[in-house]
């Protein structure tokens, strides 16, 4: 069974930095898709960054330059760096993984994420 467990969350000035992990365990290995989403209050669920099998990395355009997507297969943990933050990152944090974008098969139970200015 997996398990997706997130951490890091918590209220930050503007432009401070926040570091999110995302434990996971079960059947997930190197060649796990995996992926962060946000929710803010009353919008749809985004994908923020997503890193594949092969290490491939991409970023939704308002976060490419502050956010960093690491994975630890040997720790098995996930991490999202946040660096320069905006008030309109604020809202819940999930860890996701699956096969792909559209086939996102298991999800954490979220962290939140405020930022104040």
């Amino acid at each position: 069974q997996v398990q997706l467990v997130e951490s890091g969350g918590d209220s930050v000035q503007v432009g401070g930095s926040l570091r999110l992990s995302c434990a996971f365990s079960g059947a997930i290995d190197s060649e796990t898709y995996m992926a962060w989403f946000r929710q803010a209050p009353g919008k749809e669920r985004e994908g923020v960054a997503t890193i594949t099998g092969n290490g491939r990395t991409i970023y939704i355009p308002s976060v490419k330059g502050r956010f960093t997507i690491a994975k630890d297969n040997a720790k098995n943990t996930l991490y999202l760096q946040m660096n320069s933050l905006k008030p309109e990152d604020t809202g819940m944090y999930y860890c996701a993984a699956g096969l792909s974008s559209a086939e996102i098969d298991y999800w954490g139970q979220g962290t939140q994420v405020t930022v104040s200015s």
